[in-house]
């Protein structure tokens, strides 16, 4: 089996577990009463930047069509509008005085889970979960627990 998508992997691990705390130094040191916001502003210039680079780097090397469909195109956009929600609801827990401390755990700990319980209602199992499944689950919610609870001060 190849594991080429577990670079993809670490990178996204890398990438997302500095995103809180990077978040709240870029709110801090944009500073003033909607620094929140003004950083959010710039989370989604980047993703157009992103955007950009991925689309042209996709129609000038023609590694795939840029062919588009109604139903993809919604259910990206809807994806999309999810990823920016959550995005905003990091930058409002920071503005509300949470520490990437603690939302960081909270969210990345949570996420999974409902990743997992979305996963299987958008692609239904044939059979019940082994109850391990079900522990792993709880084990991810103690983990977070857990990393609350004895973070280094």
């Amino acid at each position: 089996m190849k594991a080429g998508w577990a670079i993809f992997v670490v990178i996204t691990i890398l990438c997302w577990g500095a995103y809180v705390p990077v978040l709240h130094k870029g709110q801090l040191a944009l500073g003033g009463r909607n620094a929140a916001l003004r950083a959010f502003m710039f989370v989604g210039l980047a993703y157009f930047i992103m955007a950009g680079a991925v689309i042209a780097y996709t129609y000038f090397s023609k590694v795939e069509p840029l062919e588009f469909n109604t139903k993809g195109v919604s259910i990206a956009t809807f994806a999309g509008v999810l990823g920016a929600i959550g995005a905003l609801g990091i930058v409002f827990a920071l503005k509300a005085g949470g520490k990437p401390m603690y939302v960081a755990p909270l969210v990345f700990a949570g996420a999974p889970i409902v990743n997992t319980l979305v996963s299987m209602i958008i692609a239904r199992p044939s059979s019940m979960p082994d109850w391990r499944f079900f522990a792993g689950i709880v084990i991810a919610g103690s983990g977070a627990a857990l990393t609350l609870m004895y973070k280094p001060s």
